[in-house]
């Protein structure tokens, strides 16, 4: 589809100014309301300050732009009543468990939110009279900056860490015996600076403090992108609040979660990918270079099951009749983006027969659980890392669970359950140790955009999975396995080389659904080269037909990774609603990783593999870093005219389709399974063209296990008879039928786009915005 990019619309800010704090921690404590469709509570950030704290000669024109010379008008605090702590506060049963207490704060009910204005800028706030800064400037107040959007902001508070009963370990300095800023900042420090093997210590004074009293309210406004925090006299980032506390809640048209129901009619919202990532969720930090923790305590009615990315397998704690309370924590630092969240009537399924992998091994496997064994030395930020751990190091199949509406049991069972067991196996294998402890896997809602999207601790599938014969839902699931070490263990600290994730999930999903198949070298490698010749074909239909712009691996080239002096940026082309139906990054990721494994021959390509897993886990890379060390790792005899220069031009760098896969692909041969599978098209041709003597069976078994492709050739024949099946694909099989609204409208049958902009009308009330946007735009 031929678009105009906007860059007003196309790219996504990012303003959190991580340059100069960021966000080590969230405590979360929240409500969901499904009448209302709103989740309401608050949120506490620990922060450490950054490394920039230069002085700029300009005043404030890098993230506070001035509109119409008018000042930004900060919500004034009420004069603040400290209420008295006391010692009952905090239960005494508390001890290492007190990070699952459940027990609210006090809500503020005003209903006031600080937004007083709605300036729909792309980035930047207005200057103020206050004289606000992103950093330290002199006479100027420090400004906190968070990526937020669709949220209503009540209060804004710093808390009180030193009211803590026994917090007084942290203050390190005799000097301190007064209760003052500076006190509670260096509680702080300490607090998120704790060695990893502290983790269960660090998460329950977390939480005590998330539970502290206020101590004083904070200036606060917001715009159509960020929310700023200022306290009046802190000019450095050093001095301000290293806890704060947030009151908000959410907005029912906000889009980084969806309200809608599932495929038994019931209630549920979820976190479903959205491009501006769970800014509209939470105030947050989204670069991702503010790498995090969390935990969360989340409250919902008793039906309800809350599943979110969590280290454990939460179970609810009922608070009174009619309402429980579920808590969840990570203790891996990962960006604000991955944290994901489901409330629905879910039902756990369970297999048939009891496998070997239940979750009773979870405790003792689990790499906050065991005993630390060092097995090598790691390059992140300390945690409590499962490659330092022997027992995770051997664990084939980690602990899961599978959830979905109770009417889909008998799918899950048949296809869904049986596969999961020898595809982490599978994924193991090939890399080693899986990054995670556990996982939940969920059947989301018909309206999920995508076939699958992976979260730590989380994976969602669609139901289209489920569909037919287990090869579709096997090469999803081994597809969403393979990001928990591309896209979630190792990110990318430029969110527009988008092919580090996905190139690479792609390219595992085929090595790791062969082995678990358990398919003979020869046999795998047919399958391999036949998913090849199809992948080739769509990434020249891909190229065909999308602007050139958007075909690009590398868009921000020699920029790439670079940010602003306060830690600001924006992701080219974020915004565009066609981005996310898109796959050229995942093809021309693909076939750059199956060229690169071809050159050095399989062994040592994925020797090299288990190589850079080992050396990159729990970190951000670029393109370069990935590259470099793979060319370190060639031979000289096989590394011939390969440089990261040529790759980037080659392959990263231009559009189109990169000149060595063209070379390779026009003198590659046919294998002989995609050669049988040419004759067998040869042959219904044929067939196809004889005259008929009898009506043609319409076999409802079949459809079900080629439903997309028998819905293309429907609208392609215009074949009227079955234009029901195609009303049913775009309603129940949204993740895929998106793709079917542009067949019905290019063929200007008037039929047939009635019948598109009918379906449309019955479902786009529960599509999620950025589909809605593209569809709509093929039919008016």
């Amino acid at each position: 589809m031929d678009v105009k990019l906007d860059p007003s619309r196309d790219d996504l800010p990012l303003l959190a100014n991580t340059g100069h704090i960021l966000v080590k921690h969230y405590v979360l404590d929240l409500d969901v309301d499904f009448k209302s469709q709103i989740i309401e509570g608050s949120i506490v950030l620990f922060f450490e300050p950054g490394n920039r704290f230069k002085k700029q000669s300009s005043s404030i024109e890098e993230t506070c732009q001035s509109e119409s010379n008018e000042a930004c008008k900060f919500r004034m605090p009420e004069p603040c009543h400290n209420p008295v702590t006391h010692t009952s506060t905090f239960s005494s049963k508390m001890g290492y468990d007190g990070f699952s207490v459940c027990g609210k704060g006090v809500k503020d009910t005003s209903g006031k939110d600080g937004n007083h204005d709605n300036w729909e800028q792309a980035s930047g706030i207005s200057s103020s009279k206050y004289c606000c800064d992103t950093g330290n400037h002199g006479s100027e107040d420090f400004l906190l900056v968070l990526d937020c959007c669709d949220l209503s902001v009540l209060k804004v508070e710093e808390v009180d860490v030193a009211a803590v009963p026994g917090i007084e370990k942290f203050a390190r300095s005799p000097t301190l015996t007064v209760v003052s800023e500076e006190l509670r900042n260096q509680i702080i420090r300490e607090l998120v600076t704790l060695p990893a093997d502290r983790w269960r210590e660090q998460l329950d004074y977390y939480a005590r403090c998330s539970q502290a009293p206020g101590c004083g309210e904070l200036l606060f406004d917001t715009d159509t992108w960020s929310l700023q925090i200022r306290k009046t006299g802190t000019q450095a980032a050093t001095d301000f609040p290293h806890a704060i506390r947030i009151r908000y809640r959410t907005k029912p048209q906000g889009r980084s979660v969806t309200w809608t129901s599932d495929q038994s009619g019931r209630p549920c919202v979820y976190t479903m990918g959205s491009p501006i990532n769970n800014r509209a969720l939470f105030p947050c930090q989204e670069p991702p270079v503010a790498m995090s923790t969390w935990q969360a305590t989340v409250r919902a009615a008793a039906s309800f099951v809350v599943l979110m990315s969590g280290e454990n397998s939460a179970k609810p704690t009922q608070l009174h009749e009619g309402c429980s309370s579920w808590h969840y924590y990570v203790t891996m630092p990962m960006p604000a983006s991955t944290f994901t969240i489901a409330v629905g009537s879910w039902a756990e399924m369970k297999p048939e027969t009891c496998l070997s992998n239940d979750l009773a091994t979870e405790r003792s496997l689990s790499s906050s659980e065991a005993d630390f064994r060092y097995v090598g030395v790691c390059g992140h930020m300390e945690y409590p890392c499962r490659f330092q751990n022997a027992s995770a190091t051997t664990q084939e199949i980690i602990p899961h669970r599978v959830f979905a509406p109770v009417c889909l049991k008998g799918a899950c069972q048949e296809t869904l359950l049986r596969l999961i067991p020898p595809c982490l196996s599978a994924a193991h294998s090939v890399l080693g140790t899986h990054p995670f402890s556990r996982l939940d896997v969920l059947i989301v809602p018909a309206n999920f955009p995508s076939l699958g999207m992976a979260s730590p601790h989380i994976i969602f599938l669609s139901q289209s999975t489920l569909t037919g014969m287990s090869h579709l839902c096997g090469t999803r699931l081994c597809h969403e396995i393979a990001h928990a070490w591309f896209g979630l263990a190792i990110g990318a600290r430029d969110w527009t080389e988008e092919w580090l994730s996905e190139g690479f999930a792609t390219h595992l999903e085929d090595v790791f659904w062969a082995r678990a198949q358990q398919l003979a070298p020869r046999e795998a490698q047919e399958q391999q080269e036949l998913r090849a010749c199809l992948r080739w074909r769509r990434l020249q239909d891909e190229v065909r037909n999308s602007p050139e712009e958007m075909q690009v691996l590398r868009p921000n080239k020699e920029e790439t990774g670079c940010v602003s002096d306060s830690g600001s940026s924006v992701i080219k082309h974020g915004l565009n609603p066609e981005k996310a139906f898109m796959q050229v990054h995942y093809l021309k990721g693909y076939f750059l990783l199956r060229f690169l494994a071809k050159r050095l021959g399989d062994d040592t390509y994925f020797s090299f593999l288990r190589k850079f897993v080992h050396t990159f886990h729990g970190q951000l890379i670029l393109s370069q870093d990935f590259l470099q060390m793979l060319l370190e790792n060639i031979p000289e005899e096989k590394r011939l005219e390969l440089s990261v220069e040529n790759i980037f031009r080659d392959w990263l760098e231009s559009s189109g389709i990169p000149q060595p896969l063209q070379r390779e692909r026009g003198a590659a041969a046919a294998c002989g399974l995609a050669r049988r599978v040419s004759a067998e098209v040869a042959k219904w041709i044929r067939v196809n063209r004889r005259p008929r003597k009898r009506k043609r069976r319409e076999t409802e078994e079949v459809f079900e296990k080629v439903r997309h492709r028998w819905c293309e050739l429907v609208v392609k024949h215009r074949y009227t008879k079955a234009y029901k099946d195609v009303e049913r694909f775009l309603q129940e099989d949204q993740a895929m039928g998106i793709y079917l609204y542009g067949e019905l409208m290019v063929g200007e049958d008037a039929r047939q786009q009635q019948l598109a902009r009918r379906c449309f009308e019955l479902t786009k009330e529960q599509m999620d915005r950025s589909s809605a946007e593209v569809v709509a735009e093929m039919l008016f």
